[in-house]
């Protein structure tokens, strides 16, 4: 199997504005989801922000994990024209585009051109036709934490409605050090990639202390929905993860352990032919999260 270049800076934690200036107020929105039932309880419109602070091997959507850079090649590809290269950036127009992927796909920097610049209200306009219909939001990526103000506001319009807001994150940004966000967040869903940091580093580029601290922290503040661990076959210890996994939520019977298959679909293309793992795999590893006194647990 071929080993992958790891970039753990490919994106900064912070935001960005559509000219290319740090900005607390504004993030880059890859997608807007207005209906899901896989992001959190009940049905809920999911945000998912472009950029993200690991690389891993086996990424579901390689394309959310760097910004834009402009090299322009996706302009002339687009069959649709919702691309054009003006003042050095690519300019997307939503209204055009056919959602054919060919930008994804000739992409070669991991990268999205279908990236919209928006302030927290001008996605809480765009998200209020939803809001009858929805328990709540959850953002997603990428990595949404890199964004935290602009979290931050849109999660207090979001619950002036009455409606909840998830964080979907992988945990490698410090929960603690947002104490404002925490407030205005009803649940996180954080992954847990690896069960040591041998694996953790070889997979996505970073350690796994990070994401153990949120999940404690999280846990302790009755803010944590669930863990998940992406069962991949040949590339980490599996067993340890769930171990590991199962301690530290095994306390909180609310938590739920949500284990997910790999399946190849969206992956980069040297990992595309890792087998998908069997039902008698997921089912041993979920016995193991029961034995060692976790409550809930989902094999998706």
């Amino acid at each position: 199997m071929n080993q992958f270049n790891h970039d753990p800076a490919a994106g900064e934690c912070g935001a960005f504005s559509e000219g290319g200036l740090s900005s607390p107020l504004t993030a880059p929105v890859n997608k807007i989801i207005p209906f899901s039932s896989v992001d959190g309880y009940g049905n809920r419109t999911a945000i998912f922000l472009q950029g993200c602070n690991q690389n891993c091997l086996y990424c579901h959507n390689p394309e959310t994990i760097r910004m834009c850079i402009a090299c322009g090649r996706c302009v002339d590809a687009c069959p649709a024209n919702a691309l054009s290269l003006q003042e050095g950036r690519v300019v997307f127009q939503i209204d055009k585009c056919c959602s054919c992927d060919t930008c994804i796909r000739i992409c070669p920097h991991d990268a999205s051109p279908r990236i919209r610049n928006l302030t927290p209200k001008e996605v809480f306009r765009e998200i209020s036709p939803n809001l009858p219909f929805i328990s709540g939001i959850t953002t997603s990526g990428g990595e949404c934490m890199r964004h935290p103000a602009f979290l931050t506001a849109l999660f207090s319009l979001v619950r002036k409605e009455g409606k909840t807001t998830f964080i979907d994150t992988n945990g490698q940004i410090p929960l603690k050090d947002y104490p404002e966000l925490l407030e205005v967040t009803d649940k996180t869903m954080i992954d847990l990639k690896a069960g040591d940091d041998e694996d953790h580093i070889r997979l996505t580029g970073l350690g796994v202390s990070q994401v153990v601290e949120n999940i404690r922290l999280a846990a302790s503040l009755d803010k944590l929905y669930e863990i998940r661990t992406v069962v991949v076959p040949g590339i980490v210890d599996n067993e340890k993860t769930v171990r590991l996994g199962s301690q530290l939520i095994a306390s909180w019977p609310s938590v739920r352990y949500k284990l997910i298959k790999y399946r190849p679909f969206g992956v980069r293309r040297e990992y595309a032919d890792i087998p998908v793992p069997d039902d008698k795999t997921m089912e041993s590893l979920r016995q193991t999260a029961w034995d060692l006194g976790v409550k809930n647990v989902v094999i998706s």
